[in-house]
């Protein structure tokens, strides 16, 4: 069972991806364009920099991070409770 998600905003989420190894590369409007080099190939990700993101926005964003970083959702999770 997935715990809840947290009601965050697209700052904070951009600061929990730059503690995970993410790199800011560019930014239109507001949304934020994030990567991070893997050995399975660079992974790329666009953050609304929102205020709350939205919950299905959120889920999908860590949903994708979870698969790209090898941690379980849930801990991700976590560190955004923080």
């Amino acid at each position: 069972m997935s715990e809840r998600l947290p009601t965050i905003s697209g700052k904070r989420l951009i600061r929990l991806l730059n503690e995970l190894g993410y790199i800011e590369v560019r930014q239109r409007g507001s949304h934020v364009r994030l990567e991070k080099s893997t050995p399975a190939g660079t992974h790329k990700i666009t953050v609304p920099d929102h205020d709350p993101v939205a919950k299905g926005t959120l889920s999908d964003i860590l949903s994708k991070i979870s698969v790209w970083c090898q941690m379980p959702k849930e801990e991700i999770i976590t560190k955004l409770r923080e």
